[in-house]
């Protein structure tokens, strides 16, 4: 069993990480996947592909983990985990295959990830179910800091990945061309081949499974669809519609939102009623349980939109202006990042050992602290920073987010009896994974009104010190402040939007060819940057006191958790344990089981 129990830590990890470094790796290097498909990312029509690309991994995954969670409860964690392995491995097996160019190859490219996303979200919702019945209470801490790393970590890690990849020039191997664009998607194939066989050959069902469970057919539709409804809603709000720069006032992103609420709201009640619920509500009852769950939620929901916000300040702004060329900034953008890598990797797993023997409420509320301090400080940055003083403060931010993680989700398994070990896990990450993708619609909706509110007073200007003649100016300056999503995504994707636009404007009536200087000036890699970074930073200013206000509200929850609570242990009723009616623990695990009470160290 000692050895058993580092085998399921060392694969839950592995596949942990997989599935966030692919969760990630395209918001950096998704210029080199465009290109290599041969789709324009410009174009309007383009855009949903742009979207779904990006965020639909994560709508997949967040509306799935309840419900894997719940089946894994049902049939067994190991087997569950070990066919979502498969699932992804497949998936990027046919990512990287992917025959077709234009927009069906882009279309297949989505498919394939949220196929990839189903894999995903066995992995996410099985691992610390997992390690919570192979590890004893004491040691789980240890445990989940490891893992966590794997899973927070490994997003991080992602970004620089897809930044290196994308900088490497297509391989030639003898008569055949490897493209730079499927070595991202390559990254994944044998790693997940190597993790399946693995898993499928070490891990076994030791869980404690009540008898005769059923699934809740009512709740997982209306969750599923609820859930979808709301993420592609606040998705779709990204995008311009009609005069507007968001698509809030939008017919059908309204009606997504309002039915996707609705459902959600009646999944509520059904869960109430129905006699085994795929959402265990009774769990909210244990404080510990509570606490962890919502100071997770709202963590999620601060730094979600963190790392393409920071992505897009880097690629877009930052290097462009310190002089370097849009096919570098990938590559940058990634090394930029390893600041808050380093912190989560230093602060992850010495807060985990420590919630062993200290217990997860002070570390963690310190770690959350940390980070919320961190979102302030990037608040009062300057868009042209000094970048020793944003170096510190990833570091401060990662290290926070790992000193809160691990402590958070050892606290939150231990609190739960362990034949509900995997809807809890499932709960635990799809409040994450929610908030995350939450957190992406509302802070680029913040940025977008930003930038829409700014550009119109900073363009003219702008070209005019160009040498734009007034006529043109006028054009070129109604076409970048009437699309500031058209401009935030032109930043992020690390092209020029500067040839596209002039491209564009080209045919209007009116207007008159520039002369090739100021082409030449306008086109230079760091005019548009100098153009949109003023808006930029007072919107982005504007997102991050948003994100340290959620982490605030974070702190205080994580600081109400209470003191150590771990079920069935000695004590733990008297503390705030189960709901009145919830099954306790049974007495003898069954055999090669971990025993799931076991004495805490903070009991008298």
């Amino acid at each position: 069993m000692v050895e058993y129990k580092w085998t399921v830590l060392s694969n839950t990890t592995l596949g942990g990480l997989l599935a966030s470094i692919d969760g990630s790796i395209l918001l950096i290097s998704l210029p080199v996947v465009f290109r290599g498909v041969g789709v324009n990312p410009f174009e309007v029509s383009n855009f949903p592909l742009l979207i779904w690309l990006l965020l639909g991994y994560g709508i997949v995954t967040a509306t799935l983990l309840v419900t894997v969670g719940r089946l894994s409860d049902m049939w067994g964690r190991a087997r569950m985990y070990n066919f979502g392995f498969a699932v992804f491995s497949t998936a990027s097996i046919l990512l990287f295959l992917e025959p077709w160019q234009g927009a069906m190859g882009a279309w297949a490219l989505v498919v394939f990830r949220l196929f990839q996303a189903v894999g995903a979200s066995f992995l996410f919702a099985n691992s610390a179910a997992l390690l919570t019945d192979a590890f004893p209470p004491n040691e789980r801490g240890k445990a989940m800091g490891v893992n966590q790393i794997s899973f927070i970590g490994g997003s991080l890690i992602g970004l620089i990945i897809g930044g290196l990849l994308a900088s490497v020039p297509d391989l030639h191997l003898g008569p055949v061309v490897l493209p730079t664009w499927r070595l991202i998607f390559l990254v994944s194939v044998p790693v997940g081949v190597f993790g399946t066989i693995w898993a499928y050959a070490k891990l076994r069902e030791i869980s404690i499974r009540a008898p005769n469970q059923h699934l809740d057919i009512p709740g997982n539709i209306a969750f599923a669809a609820g859930l979808t409804l709301l993420l592609v809603g606040v998705t779709y709000g990204l995008l311009p519609y009609g005069g507007s720069v968001t698509g809030w006032s939008s017919p059908w992103v309204l009606a997504a939102l309002v039915s996707g609420a609705a459902l959600l709201v009646a999944f509520v009640f059904i869960e109430r009623y129905v006699a085994d619920p795929m959402f265990r509500l009774h769990l909210f009852r244990n404080r510990s349980f509570a606490a962890g769950t919502s100071a997770a939620f709202l963590g999620s929901l601060a730094r979600g939109g963190l790392m393409l916000l920071l992505v897009v300040w880097f690629q877009g702004i930052w290097l462009p202006e310190h002089g370097y060329s849009f096919s570098e900034t990938p590559f940058w953008a990634g090394i930029l990042m390893i600041p808050m890598i380093a912190g989560f990797l230093v602060a992850g797993p010495i807060s985990g050992w420590l919630s062993d023997t200290h217990g997860p409420r002070l570390l963690a509320t310190t770690g959350m602290a940390i980070a919320a301090s961190a979102f302030f400080g990037l608040a009062l940055l300057p868009v042209d920073f000094t970048y020793w003083q944003m170096g510190l403060l990833l570091f401060a931010s990662g290290s926070g987010m790992g000193m809160f993680a691990s402590p958070n989700a050892a606290a939150v398994m231990n609190a739960v009896p362990p034949q509900n070990r995997g809807a809890a896990s499932g709960m635990l990450a799809t409040l994450q994974n929610t908030g995350q993708q939450l957190s992406l619609a509302i802070f680029f909706t913040v940025v977008i009104l930003g930038l829409a509110a700014h550009l119109g007073a900073s363009v003219p200007g702008a070209l005019g010190s160009a040498g734009v003649p007034p006529t043109d100016a006028a054009i070129l300056g109604h076409a970048i402040a009437a699309n500031p999503t058209g401009a935030l995504f032109g930043a992020f994707l690390g092209e020029n939007p500067m040839k596209t636009i002039l491209s564009a404007v080209s045919t209007v009536p009116g207007w008159t060819p520039l002369s090739p200087t100021v082409t030449a000036t306008l086109t230079a890699p760091h005019f548009f940057a100098s153009t949109i970074s003023g808006g930029f930073g007072s919107a982005i200013s504007s997102a991050f006191v948003v994100a340290g206000g959620l982490t605030s509200c974070a702190v205080v929850i994580s600081a109400l958790r209470g003191q150590r609570f771990i079920f069935g242990a000695p004590g733990a009723k008297e503390r705030g344990g189960p709901a009145p009616g919830v099954a306790a623990a049974p007495a003898t695990p069954p055999a090669g089981a971990t025993p799931v009470a076991a004495l805490d160290p903070e009991d008298p």
